[in-house]
């Protein structure tokens, strides 16, 4: 490839080429009246316009609202109408799924759904094409000259995250000063991988998650900004992503545990079939990895394989690479330079040397600095004394390094991605036999935890678990349906008459032989 690019499927763009695209998006956006703190929707799965999209609503001040294209219809009303996007950018495909949740005033962009995207989701090619009457993405932004001017600021995406009062938060920080975005790029450097290189334009690399998840969307923007050749991958393929590491010579790899899973299950006449030698840097987070997986991929890929914990609102704030995490099995790894992170108990007292509590973090890069949009009160709810608390439950051993046995919250991530229990609780408390209910996560060898469900059904009632699912499949997104359903004449409660869901929860991770 000819300097730096994208790639996806058999497009490529240059960087250079892209900036261009971007810059007469963020003129096209001008035209709109849209500018500084306004929201620019993206609904698209990882796609050449995905960059054009957020780069373009940076540049013109405003920004990048990443949204998970899974959800359900009502689900997207609540995070257009709660991020207050003016526009929205989107497949073709996806917009009949959602065009009822697009508010009044919001302007529509639709893109074409590209090949590689309709192949991998098996999407017949009618339905990529954008609809009559709908403003053509390609088509919209050509009718712009580049923006010349630069914003006085940068503005990063606003990632909606999980929570547990049934809907998402939006994680809003303010525009970065040049300063703080040094900061920023230095940290992010370590983790990502770009120190390995002296010429980060050495650097190729493959967008293998969502792009709409915060930690990928990080690593796409930010590995583009540092000047590395990217590769789009439209949906995670275990062996075709052995087959592009070998034929594109990737260098750096962002993975989630469950796609280390998803590699060791290949036969062992495929996985040796591929030559991986180009791999420098493979870096994972997002979820718990067992040590037994962890410790399988390095004996098969060599000690490239590191690991950094963080989340949305901090970012990353411990690293640990792979010849420590041999000396350290478990352990997420030391602070970062410039990250706080204390273990605290009940009453805010920093605790010593294993002693377990509240995992709290901070950071002195500019991460700390953000806010829930609209809604400043949960915010400040996880504030512990100007450090953030993820929910997270741990401890350091005598020499620093963190180790995660627990979370506080009941937030459950599957595969990398984040759960609350509490949005299907609701939706299951609307079935006519449901009297009470408890959702929360189990062991599960591939997505490391699963959606459980456990129903007290109301007297003279009765009801399936294939009626249960049924019913939820109506009206929330697929990987939120609970894998198993059972039923209870009566759920344990505590003395206040709270479902006591730890006890429910805690058979299944015993079996397990851990916690998280």
């Amino acid at each position: 490839m000819p300097g730096q690019c994208v790639q996806s499927g058999e497009r490529v763009i240059t960087a250079q080429e892209l900036g261009v695209r971007a810059a007469r998006v963020a003129a096209g956006l001008d035209s709109f009246g849209i500018g500084a703190g306004d929201g620019v929707a993206i609904y698209l799965r990882n796609d050449l316009a995905f960059f054009e999209a957020a780069l373009g609503a940076s540049l013109a001040g405003s920004y990048p609202v990443a949204v998970n294209w899974h959800y359900t219809e009502d689900e997207a009303r609540y995070v257009l109408e709660d991020s207050g996007a003016r526009a929205i950018v989107i497949h073709a495909d996806l917009l009949d799924g959602v065009r009822g949740a697009i508010p009044d005033g919001v302007h529509v962009l639709v893109v074409r759904t590209p090949p590689e995207v309709l192949d991998a989701y098996g999407i017949p090619a009618g339905r990529g094409r954008v609809p009559d009457g709908s403003v053509d993405w390609d088509r919209w932004r050509e009718e712009f000259e580049p923006r010349a001017q630069e914003p006085p600021e940068t503005t990063l995406s606003i990632i909606y995250t999980s929570g547990t009062t049934g809907h998402p938060k939006g994680v809003k920080r303010p525009p970065y000063t040049p300063e703080e975005m040094e900061r920023v790029t230095a940290s992010l450097s370590v983790i990502f991988g770009f120190t390995y290189f002296e010429d980060p334009s050495e650097m190729v690399t493959a967008v293998v998650g969502p792009i709409y998840h915060s930690a990928p969307n990080a690593h796409a923007i930010f590995s583009f900004r540092a000047g590395a050749s990217i590769h789009l991958m439209p949906r995670f393929d275990p062996e075709g992503l052995l087959e592009l590491i070998e034929r594109r010579r990737i260098t750096h790899l962002h993975l989630v545990p469950i796609m280390f899973e998803r590699l060791l299950k290949l036969p062992p006449e495929v996985r040796s079939r591929y030559d991986l030698s180009s791999l420098r840097f493979v870096v994972h987070a997002a979820a718990p990895c067992s040590p037994e997986t962890k410790r399988a991929m390095i004996d098969w890929w060599g000690p490239v394989i590191h690991e950094y914990y963080g989340s949305t609102e901090v970012g990353p704030v411990t690293f640990l690479e792979a010849g420590e995490w041999l000396e350290h099995p478990g352990s997420v790894g030391k602070p970062l330079e410039g990250a706080q992170v204390k273990v605290i108990d009940e009453d805010g007292r920093i605790l010593g040397v294993g002693e377990t509590g509240e995992v709290v973090a901070g950071s002195t890069t500019g991460n700390a600095d953000f806010t829930y949009h609209r809604d400043e009160a949960k915010r400040r709810a996880a504030d512990r004394d100007g450090l953030f608390a993820p929910g997270d439950i741990g401890y350091f051993d005598e020499q620093g390094y963190l180790y995660l046995c627990d979370r506080k919250i009941d937030m459950i991530i599957s595969g990398g991605v984040n759960i609350y229990p509490a949005q299907i609780e609701a939706v299951l408390y609307k079935l006519p036999a449901v009297a009470d209910c408890a959702v929360f996560g189990v062991p599960d060898d591939e997505f490391g935890e699963a959606v459980h469900a456990v129903i007290e059904v109301r007297p003279g009632r009765t009801a399936t678990e294939d009626e249960v699912k049924a019913f939820l499949r109506e009206r929330i997104a697929g990987y939120s349906i609970p894998k198993r359903v059972e039923f209870r004449d009566e759920l344990p409660r505590e003395d206040s008459g709270k479902i006591f869901k730890r006890k429910l929860r805690d058979p299944f991770w015993a079996e397990a032989g851990r916690s998280i």
